[in-house]
């Protein structure tokens, strides 16, 4: 583990301990040895007297420039997974809050993950929050200055993060109490870091010149003024001359030039599907490789639904879920597949299993605010949907995507594309009728109604509109809240509106027809229907469509529920018709 006692030294030959450089390594107990790393292995030791832990590099070398050699390249690579998680969470939106050494854990010799991630949730009682602040002094002066106040933001992880680089590169002239007093100065005083930056350089500590550059840039008093986490990884890593194994740092690695690519990927699907496995770690190959598939002809894909070939796609989402351009292009690369094997294939299956859909869901939270990537996950989301079975549904409604529709169909009613797309994929949840939670179903009508009222003249608007309103009055209480809307809205004056408008538009027709038999069926709505002047809408439907039995038989269903419902003495028991 990396924490408050970790190593202030670099021992060589396992003569130098951990404390000062002339101390020897007898105050100290091995405690185990990690993997070998580079140029020497990782031990973990603990000091006889307090019992304080540390991580240690023992080099086989015979003078320092090894030493320092080794303990650059193992410092590097730990910094690069620390970047790699802190932009990760940042990509989330999510605050850290309590990043220092000893939420740095050291998994391997050569590999570290980020603890503690529940201060995020945690860290909500700013009472508790002061108490704590004032009884450890040590482990809070790796904070932020406005952290202290309670105040955080992702700049507050980066002042943390240029705490433990500026321990890191300070820790062989500085012992832990000096660099606590330190950190906690340059919360007032800035300018104490050009000092420390100055001794850095004189004692030629390794890439001073690229920290003497980022330090500053970090740990800036105003969080505004400070960089980001994806500056951080550019300063050190793109423009700089850094290394490290992580996975993110891959996607700034040098790319493999367009012509060698499109060289590799002349061949058939097959021998494509080969070049995206063996380049899988290297994103501008994948997007090169799916855009070569976009543009193959139907017969060479595999159709009906080529397993294969959407296992690999699948996967490549998953490795490159933060890269928006890949996450678009598959999701067309999906849908291109699946409209063909509809087309040339009706009867065929999409097979939508938990990796499929979880990426997908996955896709939407990676990033949230891109539309075109929303409108192809709520299509494919919505075709697999209707030809999966009621699990999958259930599933998809647990993770909460009903809820995650009604937002965005909330939130972006000027576009078109989210709102047919979202009242897709609404119509397809509701399709079998299990609802795992109601409670959303209440907002539904009112949202329908104000994408109607956005887009009265668009024809496949009102076509989806009136068909999740039909699903709606399949359960008792989502049908009354489609009659009496909230703030005293009459959702029946809604749907004859839409009838006038599209009363030429049969797909329309139909699916109002559905809604009023089924609103029909109710006996507290009949009155609604009567008040309304439904009968004369129904009848026109029933003279103007004579050629559709179906909805000639809607009509008479409805017509035989208004007039049973204007009867001066209906015969008693009698039960509503469906």
């Amino acid at each position: 583990m990396l924490g408050p006692g970790s190593d202030r030294r670099r021992p060589t030959q396992g003569e130098r301990g951990p404390g000062s450089p002339g101390e020897p390594m007898e105050k100290y107990q091995v405690l185990y040895q990690l993997n070998p790393g580079a140029l020497g292995v990782n031990l973990v030791v603990e000091e006889m007297e307090t019992k304080v832990k540390h991580v240690i590099k023992q080099v086989e070398c015979m003078d320092d420039h090894y030493a320092s050699q080794a303990l650059e390249e193992w410092m590097q690579n730990v910094l690069g997974q620390v970047l790699d998680a802190l932009e990760y969470l940042h990509h989330l939106d999510i605050i850290h809050r309590n990043l220092k050494p000893s939420n740095i854990i050291l998994i391997s010799s050569d590999h570290c993950k980020l603890q503690d991630l529940s201060s995020n949730v945690l860290m909500t009682d700013k009472a508790k929050w002061n108490i704590r602040a004032e009884e450890d002094p040590f482990r809070k002066s790796w904070m932020a200055p406005e952290a202290l106040n309670f105040s955080f933001s992702h700049k507050s992880d980066i002042w943390s993060l240029g705490c433990i680089i500026l321990d890191m590169t300070s820790c062989s002239f500085m012992d832990g109490t000096e660099a606590m007093h330190l950190r906690k100065s340059l919360r007032q005083s800035p300018g104490s870091l050009k000092a420390i930056l100055k001794t850095m350089e004189e004692k030629q500590i390794p890439d001073v010149e690229t920290f003497g550059n980022l330090l500053p840039l970090m740990l800036q008093i105003d969080p505004s003024d400070r960089i980001t986490i994806k500056d951080v990884v550019h300063i050190t890593f793109v423009s700089g001359s850094f290394k490290s194994s992580c996975v993110s740092l891959t996607l700034h690695r040098q790319m493999v030039p367009a012509s060698i690519t499109d060289m590799l990927l002349e061949g058939n699907v097959a021998s494509i599907l080969e070049v995206m496995q063996k380049f899988s770690g290297w994103p501008e190959v994948q997007l090169r490789a799916m855009k070569r598939l976009l543009k193959m002809p139907a017969d060479q894909l595999g159709l009906p639904w080529p397993p294969e070939l959407v296992e690999v796609v699948v996967t490549t989402m998953q490795l490159h879920d933060r890269v928006l351009d890949v996450q678009l292009c598959a999701c067309s690369l999906l849908l291109h597949l699946l409209g063909q094997a509809l087309v040339y294939h009706p009867e065929a299956k999409a097979p939508c299993n938990q990796a499929i859909t979880s990426t997908l869901l996955s896709a939407l939270r990676s990033h949230p605010e891109e539309e075109p990537l929303l409108v192809m996950v709520y299509s494919l989301l919505a075709i697999t949907t209707t030809q999966e079975s009621e699990s999958l549904s259930d599933e998809l409604q647990k993770a909460g995507l009903l809820e995650h529709i009604l937002e965005h169909l909330n939130s972006s009613l000027e576009s078109r594309d989210v709102c047919a797309s979202g009242l897709g994929l609404l119509w397809a949840l509701l399709l079998d009728g299990i609802i795992v939670n109601k409670a959303p179903l209440e907002k539904v009508p009112d949202l329908i109604s104000q994408v109607l009222a956005t887009y009265p003249a668009d024809g496949e608007m009102a076509e989806a509109s009136c068909g999740v309103f039909w699903l709606l009055s399949l359960l008792e209480l989502a049908a009354f809240k489609v009659v009496v809307q909230e703030e005293g809205g009459s959702g029946l004056s809604l749907i004859k509106e839409t009838y006038q408008l599209h009363r030429d538009n049969p797909e329309v027709v139909e699916n109002v027809g559905m809604l009023l038999v089924h609103l029909a069926s109710y006996e507290e709505i009949l009155p609604e229907l009567v008040s309304s002047g439904m009968k004369a809408l129904v009848q026109e439907i029933k003279e103007r469509f004579t050629s559709s039995l179906e909805l000639v038989s809607y009509a008479k269903k409805v017509l035989l529920r208004l007039e049973a419902a204007t009867s001066p003495s209906p015969p008693c028991g009698e039960a509503a018709q469906p």
